[in-house]
């Protein structure tokens, strides 16, 4: 088989950008996540102390690790979901950049204290 072969013997295929649009969404509910947790450890007490998985450095070890769980599960289960799949890459990156916005805006404490 000749070069000229193999490369019409073969069309180009597209991917499906499921994959990407879950890597995507799932930093955003992260982020948002994190804001989430740390505001809740922060007006309670008692979620607080449970957040603290390393004495030393108090809620924030609990707060960034279950940050991080929540974004793995739900890239786990948006790849799951998507991966085959082409998703509205537009309304994906609005809702993305959207829940980032909002997780960064309420880890400045004179947004977070309006909550």
């Amino acid at each position: 088989m000749n070069r000229s072969e193999i490369s019409n013997s073969s069309s180009p295929s597209r991917l499906p950008n499921g994959s990407g649009a879950a890597a995507l969404l799932s930093a955003g509910i992260g982020a948002f996540a994190l804001s989430m947790i740390a505001i809740a450890a922060d007006r309670m007490a008692e979620f607080g102390r449970v957040m603290a998985f390393y004495k030393p450095t108090g809620p924030l070890s609990g707060v960034t690790t279950s940050a991080i769980a929540v974004w793995l599960i739900a890239w786990a289960v948006l790849e799951f979901r998507w991966r085959r799949r082409d998703v509205r890459l537009e309304l994906v990156s609005a809702v993305a950049t959207a829940l980032l916005a909002l997780g960064l805006l309420l880890t400045f404490p004179p947004i977070a204290d309006l909550f």
